[in-house]
């Protein structure tokens, strides 16, 4: 075998899957076979041109993957410095420098000089993918076996855990959920397994997979009807935590109503470019609250997520509706685009280790 299949971004609209030779193996390098990729709303914005910021032309997409060990460059040793031929991996996208101020803090998930697979790198629309030998902790071994669009979740997944380890998310908060796309729904997810109180705000037909991921109560309510239905959950209290999971800034200052006294609130969600938002700040003086953002995420969140997945602690399979062949990718991409289901998988068929 010397060729593979790859979905590469040629330009805006313009996703072209061709058949190209199997990247050549350095010597510290590690090749692996793709076993899925799960698409997000990022990879529909860097497809469609809204998304241009640190996109290299002619990238093949893809950055939530699950793979296999394929082969090892000759310089290295299998089971210390990599997985062995055949391991089912996570591999965590941000490629940080290591050396940059947010990397020596332990803030390497906002390097200053970060790389992205499916971004600047080529990424998991692809038979193949070459880890280069800079990248080589991001490979992350499994647990034990499982589906591998289920594995592909890690890198959602990782980006949450950051997000709720440095939330105060105990047994019994009160934890709101503003958005019920598979973010939302992860974030549920998570609170619950910690103990808390869910109650998912979001659209109608998203309100199911809020409760089947455990919230308690689940609302399609805005603005003031929002904050009532909050009060009245919260015996006029408020939500200890809110998580504001989808991209609207209009959210912001109905989230600060939200909280209670000594409350946090996580803008976890991305926001268009340029968005403003206002907020009441006697809300934040007079209640002390505490507001708190967080991007991507570090290698350990990366590792915490295989290893929650692969170990079975926390299910997220039933947030994959659609999976597609490599050869359909561009159908997986309007499935994205029209919102079909919750999260889409792309799998290349399957090949055997050599």
């Amino acid at each position: 075998m010397e060729s593979m299949r790859a979905a590469s971004l040629r330009s805006p609209d313009a996703l072209v899957l061709d058949e190209r030779p199997i990247p050549a193996l350095g010597p510290r390098d590690v090749l692996l076979s793709v076993e899925a990729t799960t698409l997000c709303g990022t990879d529909l914005r860097i497809a469609t041109g809204q998304k241009t910021n640190g996109v290299t032309p002619g990238v093949v997409l893809g950055h939530e993957i699950a793979a296999r060990v394929w082969r090892v460059g000759c310089d290295l040793t299998t089971g210390v410095d990599v997985p062995a031929p055949g391991t089912q991996v996570g591999l965590a996208p941000e490629i940080a420098c290591g050396h940059c101020a947010p990397c020596t803090s332990g803030r390497s998930n906002v390097c200053a000089n970060m790389r992205l697979f499916g971004t600047g790198v080529d990424g998991g629309l692809a038979d193949f993918i070459l880890v280069p030998e800079e990248a080589l902790a991001c490979i992350i071994p499994v647990a034990r076996e499982i589906a591998p669009p289920h594995l592909a979740l890690a890198e959602p997944l990782s980006c949450c855990l950051r997000a709720t380890t440095r939330l105060p998310i105990e047994s019994n908060s009160r934890v709101l959920v503003l958005g019920t796309g598979p973010i939302g729904l992860i974030h549920c997810a998570l609170a619950v397994s910690a103990g808390a109180r869910v109650m998912a705000c979001g659209r109608q037909a998203r309100l199911e997979p809020a409760r089947a991921m455990g919230a308690e109560l689940t609302t399609s309510a805005q603005g003031e009807d929002l904050v009532r239905e909050v009060l009245t959950w919260t015996d006029g209290v408020g939500a200890d935590v809110v998580i504001i999971a989808v991209g609207a800034p209009d959210l912001v200052p109905i989230a600060a109503q939200c909280a209670r006294i000594g409350g946090h609130i996580s803008f976890f969600a991305g926001f268009p470019a340029g968005a403003m938002t206002q907020i009441d700040p006697n809300l934040v003086h007079y209640r002390e609250l505490t507001i708190s953002g967080s991007a991507n995420a570090t290698l350990d969140d990366y590792a915490a997520a295989v290893e929650a997945l692969s170990s079975g602690r926390i299910d997220l399979s039933p947030l994959i509706t659609h999976e597609y062949e490599l050869s359909d990718v561009r159908e997986a991409l309007d499935a994205v685009r029209t919102r079909a289901g919750l999260k889409v998988a792309v799998r290349p068929k399957g090949i055997a280790v050599l």
